[in-house]
Formats: C-alpha cells, sequence, structure tokens
C-alpha cells in the first residue's frame, strides 16, 4: 500500500522550498529528496501495516454493500418486464435509498480512512522536518530545497544533496515506536499529493 505517505511530499516541500532572493550571493544552500526521504523513514513500514490492518475491515463493508446493490439491481432488470407499475415503481425507489446509502457509507468510511492515514502520516513528517532542521543548522545552511521532480528546480550541483545526511540523522535519533492506537474521533483528512519519483 503506497498511498499513506503518497502525499507527503507535499507537506513536506512546503518546508523545504522557498525562494532564493536576488541578493544571496554567498548563501549556503543545499537541497534534498523528500520522496527518498519519506521512502526510508523510520516508522514507515509499520504505520503503513497499521493502516492496511484497520482500514481492511472498512473496504470489507464498502464490497459488501457493492455486492448486495449489484445483486438488488441485477435482480430487478431481470424481473422489471414481468411486474406491474407500481411494484416496479416501488423497487426502483428501494435501489435508488439503496445506492444513496452506499455513497454516504462509502464518503463515510473514506473520510475516517483518511483522518487515520494523517494520524499515522504525522509523526513521520514532524520527525523528518526535525531531522531536516538540525542538518541546516549544523551545516550553516541559509536554505534547504526540495529537489524532487517538480520542484521549481531544474538543474542542482549533486554535491549540494543533504539527503544521506537528513537520513543519518532521522535514523540515528528516530526509534521506531508503535504507531499510536485508533481513536474514537475522526480527524482532519491528509493532504493530497503526488507519488515518489526519482530526480
Amino acid at each position: 500500500m503506497r498511498d499513506l505517505l503518497r502525499a507527503a511530499p507535499v507537506a513536506l516541500a512546503l518546508l523545504t522550498v522557498v525562494s532564493l532572493p536576488a541578493q544571496a550571493q554567498g548563501v549556503k544552500v543545499a537541497y534534498v529528496q523528500t520522496s527518498v526521504l519519506l521512502e526510508q523513514a523510520p516508522g514507515r513500514a509499520e504505520a503503513e501495516a497499521q493502516f492496511e490492518k484497520e482500514t481492511g475491515t472498512y473496504r470489507d463493508q464498502i464490497k459488501r454493500m457493492s455486492d448486495s446493490l449489484n445483486a438488488m439491481v441485477s435482480s430487478f432488470e431481470q424481473r422489471q418486464a414481468s411486474l406491474a407499475a407500481a411494484a416496479r415503481e416501488a423497487q426502483a425507489k428501494t435501489i435508488s435509498t439503496k445506492q444513496q446509502e452506499y455513497q454516504r457509507r462509502t464518503q463515510e468510511l473514506e473520510q475516517k480512512a483518511q483522518g487515520r492515514q494523517n494520524e499515522l502520516v504525522q509523526p513521520i513528517l514532524d520527525k523528518i522536518k526535525a531531522a531536516i532542521e538540525d542538518v541546516r543548522v549544523e551545516g550553516g545552511y541559509a536554505m534547504i530545497f526540495n529537489a524532487d521532480q517538480g520542484s521549481p528546480i531544474v538543474a542542482v550541483d549533486k554535491s549540494l544533496n543533504v539527503t544521506d545526511r537528513v537520513l543519518t540523522r532521522l535514523k540515528g535519533t528516530t526509534a521506531s515506536a508503535a504507531p499510536a492506537a485508533p481513536r474514537p474521533s475522526s480527524a482532519a483528512p491528509a493532504p493530497s499529493g503526488v507519488t515518489r519519483t526519482t530526480p
């Protein structure tokens, strides 16, 4: 399941991508590949496994509802010619109500999944941001850019890449804690974003 961290590069890009001022000659800068950081972040596999475990019941429920609705529609289509007008209208109304319930429940479960996804991803993002900031301070960098594909950077000196330094810091200071247990209340949905690409 790759969706869990698919949105995260956008969140990290907001931290790492800034505009370099015209008078920035002599300013020390570096860059990272946030997709690499997200791919190798401690706790990522555990978060994905937890997300899969928790949302599996949602997918099963949606599939059962979909199968039931499809069976009802198929049965109606086969029998509608032999039904009286009143019975046909009643069956059509029942199907319409069932479709609305299916759509409502699907949306509700998707929102719950997005909320839980955000809960699992946010601690990982926070640790990555902290590791980037630590490397920035230690290295005396004024700015650290995100150089993943899709960023405004079109050419870059590879010697400025501090991704490995951030990973070392991240893995050295991050203990792989178990993901938090699900909370009954719903959380804000995770931002949508892009998939991992190689620059």
